[in-house]
């Protein structure tokens, strides 16, 4: 049974270990360019704050960010532009904020600073509420009072904002989604959300009731109100496979249908973007801060310079950097889209026919190990929970000149996590199918579509792919796993080394004694050794002027100079009421252990 048992823990822990390294080392490098600033940033402390404020929340601060010329400017706090208000997520810092807000800076440069915005961003003081959830209640009190400080900054102004945007990194955006759970809070002053891999979901670790307690009353706000906030816009972007701290299945918004205005969307299907994100790179990724940025300056009114109060206009400027990105500018006249119908469809600006064919094929069985499934052009496969595949794209032509790209899209109906590739030709190309989301019963299949040259050959192998397939497995439930394989594995380890020091000390015990009965007779420490082990003295003989004498006669006992020592039955009762002591220290002991993350962000919080 021991070396059963070892071979299982083997076993799940090699599968653990092959899952993780394909889930951190198995999908390349990160691809996003990195922003740059092209002035040393500043970040303006003298936001003042109310006394009462101040002295709630002293280790929290709200900084206005800025570089150069615009940083002098700004000296004053006297303030034009449209504000935007940054959240850090655990253990983020409010330097986080410098991307966005050099770009923006950029950006209004480029505009004559006609229209432009005002960067701020939150100190947290680099909580980690992950760990612990007890602050979380206490930062969104303090965006509230920040928003407060930042509107009053305006109002001097002719045209003053009416709210802030909010941009939220990790668990920056559910603080912001939060804000509408406070009693005194006014819904109008912040009708923008946008969110950085933030898990709307439920938390990654749910390590303690705060945590839990403070997802249940945002989720059951935005579900019982969603009437009154369906003039919120909030839109959620996930950092795709990349991301494997908060997977981007977490950060879908759970709202009604209907409603327009909450939005979700995964990196890779961001236009002009099409790159994953680790955790933290997807607030400098270049190509996703150029979304934002210019979605923010479309969203800004030139006449107040203020950003508008329309929700359609939102929803329509959001769905444009986002999610479509045509060619032409938001709200003009545009062409019927090309759809692909098997048949020979002639597009606007082409002057060749597009031929198209779709095909549907059953996937390979996850358990196929390499069996690879053949098939031509376009083609629809099914897709289940965590269920991955490997496609291989080989291209073959002729002649090689003049031959643009060849462009890989794989498409999923029901979650915007679209991903595209670029291949030259010829080549042998690798898509790993990666989904976030699981298929509902009423969507469609996922759908890959291979956008290619003409007069070449292409060839589509579809296989299993059974270490990506742990490394999702990991990525949706490891740290489950990992801590129910680690804490059955110390428990097995821990009562093994109990028993094996309980045989060590009672063999001790006996030499000694044994030792000090021939080396005096008249010495009862050994004896005493052995009354300190023994936890059930109704077992032993009261003591007589002859040493010890065993209450047991049945027993077989063993003397040292006439006088009897404990009997075996005695010794195996002390044993078992040892090894339950140990026992029940052992599981209280493991019990602390689930406290640790709150001590480590009790030591954090020192300074």
């Amino acid at each position: 049974m021991r070396l059963a048992l070892y071979a299982f823990c083997g076993f799940a822990f090699g599968l653990l270990l092959v899952g993780l390294r394909e889930l951190l080392f198995g999908f390349g490098e990160n691809r996003c360019s990195m922003t740059y600033m092209f002035e040393y940033p500043e970040y303006r402390v003298s936001i003042t704050l109310p006394k009462r404020v101040a002295r709630q929340y002293p280790s929290y601060g709200l900084y206005l960010y800025g570089e150069g010329a615009y940083a002098q400017e700004t000296r004053g706090l006297k303030l034009t532009g449209a504000p935007v208000l940054f959240l850090p997520g655990n253990a983020g810092s409010y330097k986080q904020a410098r991307s966005l807000g050099s770009v923006a800076l950029r950006k209004a440069e480029n505009l004559d600073r006609r229209i432009h915005m005002n960067v701020f961003t939150i100190d947290f003081n680099e909580e980690l509420v992950a760990l612990y959830g007890g602050s979380l209640r206490r930062q969104t009190q303090f965006l509230h009072e920040s928003i407060k400080a930042i509107l009053r900054l305006y109002k001097d102004r002719p045209d003053p904002p009416t709210g802030v945007v909010l941009v939220g990194h990790s668990m920056g955006g559910v603080v912001a989604r939060a804000l509408f759970t406070l009693a005194r809070f006014n819904p109008r002053l912040v009708s923008l959300i946008i969110t950085q891999a933030s898990p709307h979901q439920a938390p990654v670790l749910s390590l303690d009731p705060y945590i839990l307690e403070f997802y249940s009353t945002v989720r059951h706000r935005w579900a019982t109100n969603a009437e009154d906030l369906r003039n919120v816009t909030v839109l959620s972007v996930g950092g795709g496979y990349l991301d494997f701290q908060v997977r981007s299945g977490l950060t879908a918004l759970s709202c009604p249908i209907d409603d327009l205005n909450k939005m979700s969307v995964v990196a890779t299907a961001v236009p002009r973007t099409w790159v994953s994100t680790d955790h933290i790179s997807i607030v400098w990724c270049k190509e996703l801060v150029l979304a934002t940025v210019r979605a923010f300056f479309d969203l800004i009114e030139p006449e107040t310079g203020q950003f508008t109060e329309s929700p359609e206009k939102r929803m329509s400027v959001l769905n444009y950097h986002f999610f479509r990105h045509p060619v032409l500018q938001p709200g003009g006249a545009q062409d019927a889209p090309v759809t692909f119908s098997g048949l020979c469809l002639r597009a606007p600006m082409l002057s060749k026919c597009l031929i198209s064919l779709t095909v549907s094929v059953q996937v390979p069985h996850v358990l196929s190990f390499g069996e690879p499934l053949n098939c031509m052009l376009v083609f629809a496969f099914y897709f289940q929970g965590i269920y991955q595949m490997l496609i291989t794209i080989t291209s073959h032509c002729k002649t090689t000149k003049d031959r643009l790209p060849s462009v890989y899209r794989l498409r999923v109906p029901w979650f915007r996590e679209d991903s595209f590739d670029t291949a030259s030709i010829p080549s042998v190309s690798d898509i790993y199918s990666m989904l976030h989301t699981s298929r509902p019963d009423n969507a469609s299949s996922a759908l890959l579509q291979l956008h290619t040259a003409p007069n070449c050959q292409y060839k589509v192998s579809i296989r299993t792919s059974f270490p990506k397939v742990l490394g999702q497995v990991c990525l949706q439930c490891g740290i489950s796993f990992g801590m129910l394989l680690t804490f059955n594995l110390r428990v097995f380890l821990i009562f093994k080394r109990i028993c094996f020091s309980l045989d060590s000390v009672f063999l001790w015990s006996s030499s000694a004694c044994l030792f000090s009965c021939s080396a005096s007779s008249d010495d009862q420490g050994s004896a005493d050794v052995l009354f300190l082990l023994n936890q059930a003295p109704q077992k032993v003989s009261q003591k007589s002027e002859n040493g010890f004498r065993a209450s047991d006669g049945h027993s077989k006992v063993k003397e040292c100079n006439g006088s009897p020592l404990l009997t075996e039955s005695v010794l195996q009762d002390v044993r078992d009421d040892l090894q339950l002591h140990f026992s029940l220290s052992t599981l209280l002991t493991l019990t602390m252990m689930l406290t640790v993350p709150s001590l480590i962000h009790w030591r954090h919080n020192l300074r």
